[in-house]
């Protein structure tokens, strides 16, 4: 399948991208789809997220990256079935200086997806990078790696300034670096519909970015904030709060927006 790595993305933090990582890769896993979630942030909550340690000093992510283990090596089961994981650790912050000398490092991930696409990659339907909250050189390896992106876009003021600088980001990436990136769709999320502002955002984003924003939406909801506590993402730890129903209503717009471009 085509266009199954997908990163998530947004230069700004606390805008629900982790949450979106983890529970549209759950959703779609509890829907049956094999899916893979790698942690390219140091900060490492994807992989605390799903039950896992950001402490672990070999079978990470970090390691992957400078070459210490090899990709089957990285990948672990969680307690999700259908849901693997690359954990991540603070050690990745090191990365950018450490590999200062290295004048293809925004090729690593890249390089190690082609390098491993004939076998262990052909596993999953999806695979999806976490990427930190800033325009680094962890998210510059993350954009040249992935075929598409998912922006998850809070519902709030100066949302779309932050946006027109990612944007720039990632077609100046398209122009040096990775020719086949695209916009697979933008996510409003932590959309509240007693504020006024909220539904502001929401009519701007579309009218800016037309169909690529999903129909779906996702609320502000106290679930989706306690759930990583408890190492799981909140479509497992309350299926049926509103939080949950969004992801799994995303999930299914996700599906459908990949047999309509595999169709075309």
């Amino acid at each position: 399948m085509k266009n199954k790595i997908i990163a998530v993305i947004n230069q700004k933090g606390g805008v629900g991208k982790t949450t979106t990582v983890l529970n549209l890769a759950a959703s779609l896993s509890i829907m049956g789809l094999k899916t893979l979630v790698i942690d390219l942030d140091p900060q490492g909550n994807a992989t605390t997220g799903l039950g896992k340690s950001n402490t672990n000093e070999e079978d990470n992510i970090y390691n992957l990256l400078i070459g210490n283990i090899d990709l089957d090596q990285a990948i672990k089961n969680t307690n999700i079935k259908n849901l693997d994981l690359i954990s991540s650790t603070v050690n990745l912050s090191g990365l950018e200086v450490e590999t200062a000398s290295n004048a293809d490092r925004a090729f690593t991930l890249k390089k190690i997806f082609d390098e491993s696409k004939s076998n262990i990659l052909n596993n999953y339907d999806y695979i999806f990078i976490d990427c930190p909250p800033s325009l680094s050189l962890l998210t510059v390896i993350a954009l040249v790696g992935s075929d598409e992106l998912v922006v998850p876009l809070q519902t709030e003021f100066f949302a779309l300034e932050g946006i027109t600088q990612l944007i720039k980001t990632i077609d100046r990436i398209k122009e040096s670096l990775n020719p086949q990136l695209s916009v697979r769709g933008i996510l409003l999320t932590m959309f509240d519909k007693r504020n006024k502002l909220s539904g502001e955002v929401d009519n701007e984003a579309r009218n800016h970015f037309k169909s690529k924003v999903y129909n779906t939406v996702i609320p502000r909801n106290v679930r989706l904030s306690e759930a990583p506590s408890h190492g799981l993402p909140c479509v497992i730890y309350d299926r049926a709060c509103v939080g949950s129903k969004a992801y799994f209503d995303l999930a299914n717009e996700f599906i459908s927006s990949t047999k309509g471009a595999s169709a075309a």
